[in-house]
């Protein structure tokens, strides 16, 4: 780790998680913890939770999970290093220098240096359009009517029709060929050596979050192929977790963001005075982009271009826009093709107005559907209801599905009653979603089972979940349990740290998390401290569950030392006193 653990321990006692996640998701108490809408996933009912009593939160729907930390690294989409410091400037914590290893060190001042050349790439494109040689370049923006300040402001460049310009002035200020490739900006042929990987383009460069190039797409003016070529993926640059433009739109005092095909849109809308624009980085949008945008607006505008492929991709990104739980809808743009074109066409004013009257997002669908089917035909017409009903079975909630189904009948006028059966008949073949029920605070899983039907240690989970909220229950278990009772590699070492925490007789679960570097893996650690029993009445039904969890672990842990005793005399003796514990456990019924 890059910083000593008592200093990350200060760091996460010191900042609040309910106080830092209600920043971000609307809590509500409920018992001892608190639940809301979780922000990683869409969902209509609660089932976010946030137990200030473990200092860790834990989504029951996706199973996202963590510490305070793990929260802003996954809400930010930050490194934990970057956390750390957020963390650490909100608590007025004042940071020591970072302890690195020499990988580390390593790895920082490749990604330093990586940024130090695109920088230097994009001064360089910035200097050619503006002088001798980029008058192609020059000529081509002008045509698109864009001014000096929109082309000072998006930082636009131009790549020379030599084929080595770059890379010898980037040779010059000492950057080798190893850094000049793995930055996308040079290609290595055999028989020439390293050249420009951009030639004869436009260079429009990719900034993140924090103002940083982080890479460059380029258009030809030539014939050459492809039409656009954008930097490939690299360690400071992920195409499917950025979007250009969001630099600026963040910034932007709009309560929505306009998400556009390319870069010329967005530009063009920004030189107009729509400065929430951004587009994705020449791919299709993505889940990863969603969620940067959920941080920032809850209501996306699409306007995308108007031809088959937009409308496409449009219904696309309206399905990814409903799954992250943001409000989607579309700006038409009728007869244009683009946002670019009617603007040029029909002024800011005009596209303010379609901004004011963008369509609801699953009534654009419903629209696309019915485009596709001759409803002149009774036939056709019929399967356009079908069809309509099954997309209005993707809503889970009753009330919401109601008011869409009576939008489109009045829309379409198909009588209600009649698509209310047919949406009945493509339940029952389909499976009508169920919507999802509150969570219960303090029961969500059935009661622990014996037999081998407990493939992912569901016991071993609920034995740490228990002594994690009655860590007295320490002093039953400590002679009869062990780490070597825990099977999964990942459930043994945080066993071994919760049983070094209740020996000590300072329990604290969220701390547990910082013995592992992966999002992933403390997602599985949060899941191991949010497994429950069903309700459990009385005293009575609560002692029984207890010793038949312990019981369940103390054979998992007699099979794993039995898999061992092969392996010397440690692992027969091991595999004695495991099975005699178990014996006395069965033989006293109780603990």
């Amino acid at each position: 780790m890059f910083y000593p653990e008592e200093i990350i321990q200060e760091v996460r006692d010191r900042n609040d998680i309910v106080d830092v996640i209600s920043q971000h998701v609307q809590l509500k108490k409920q018992g001892s913890n608190y639940f809301g809408l979780c922000p990683f996933h869409n969902e209509k009912s609660p089932s976010f939770s946030v137990s200030p009593g473990k200092k860790m939160f834990h989504c029951f729907g996706c199973h996202a999970g963590g510490n305070v930390i793990t929260f802003v690294r996954m809400y930010e989409n930050y490194s934990f290093q970057e956390a750390i410091k957020v963390l650490a400037d909100r608590a007025g914590i004042k940071l020591p220098e970072a302890e690195m290893t020499e990988e580390m060190k390593k790895k920082a001042a490749r990604r330093q240096r990586l940024y130090e050349i695109n920088k230097t790439a994009a001064t360089y494109f910035f200097y050619r359009l503006r002088n001798k040689g980029g008058e192609h370049g020059l000529e081509y923006f002008k045509k698109r009517e864009l001014s000096e300040e929109t082309m000072q402001k998006f930082g636009l460049g131009y790549a020379l029709q030599y084929s080595d310009d770059l890379v010898k002035y980037l040779k010059s200020k000492d950057y080798d060929d190893e850094l000049i490739r793995e930055a996308g900006l040079g290609v290595f042929d055999e028989k020439d050596g390293m050249r420009d990987r951009f030639i004869n383009r436009v260079m429009f460069p990719i900034f993140d979050a924090n103002n940083k190039v982080i890479g460059f797409g380029g258009r030809v003016l030539g014939d050459a192929k492809p039409k656009y070529l954008n930097t490939q993926e690299m360690p400071i640059f992920e195409k499917r977790k950025n979007l250009y433009g969001l630099n600026f739109a963040r910034s932007s005092r709009s309560n929505n963001f306009i998400l556009c095909e390319g870069y010329m849109d967005v530009i063009s809308m920004h030189q107009a005075g729509f400065t929430q624009a951004m587009a994705s980085l020449g791919t299709a949008f993505t889940p990863e982009q969603a969620l940067v945008l959920k941080r920032f607006s809850r209501d996306v505008l699409l306007a995308y271009d108007s031809d088959g492929a937009g409308v496409s991709a449009t219904l696309k990104a309206l399905k990814i826009l409903r799954d992250a739980g943001i409000n989607g809808r579309v700006i038409s743009l009728a007869p244009y093709k683009d946002p670019d074109e009617f603007i040029k066409g029909e002024g800011r004013e005009a596209f303010e107005e379609r901004i004011k009257n963008a369509g609801n997002g699953f009534m654009f669908e419903i629209k696309v559907l019915r485009d596709g089917f001759d409803l002149s035909d009774p036939a056709q017409k019929t399967e356009f209801y079908r069809e309509a009903a099954g997309k209005l079975l993707e809503f889970d909630e009753e009330l919401e599905r109601d008011n869409y189904l009576h939008a489109v009948c009045e829309e379409y006028r198909i009588p209600e009653d009649g698509l209310k059966k047919l949406l009945f008949a493509e339940a029952t073949k389909k499976g009508l979603k169920r919507e999802r029920a509150e969570v219960n605070v303090e029961f969500t899983e059935p009661v622990a089972k014996s037999g081998d039907d407990d493939p992912e240690g569901y016991a071993q989970r609920l034995l740490l979940t228990w002594l994690s909220e009655e860590p007295e229950k320490y002093n039953k278990i400590k002679d009869l349990i062990s780490v070597e009772d825990f099977v999964d590699p990942l459930y043994r070492k945080v066993a071994g740290s919760m049983l070094e925490q209740l020996k000590s007789g300072d329990t604290d679960p969220a701390a547990i998390m910082d013995l592992f570097d992966k999002i992933e893996e403390q997602q599985r650690v949060s899941e191991i401290f949010h497994t429950r029993l069903a309700a459990l009445k009385t005293d009575e039904e609560k002692e029984k569950a207890f010793y038949d969890i312990v019981v369940r672990v103390k054979e998992d842990g007699l099979k794993n030392s039995m898999l061992s005793a092969g392996k010397g005399a440690d692992g027969i003796k091991k595999m004695v006193e495991n099975k005699k514990i178990l014996e006395n456990l069965r033989r006293a019924g109780r603990i």
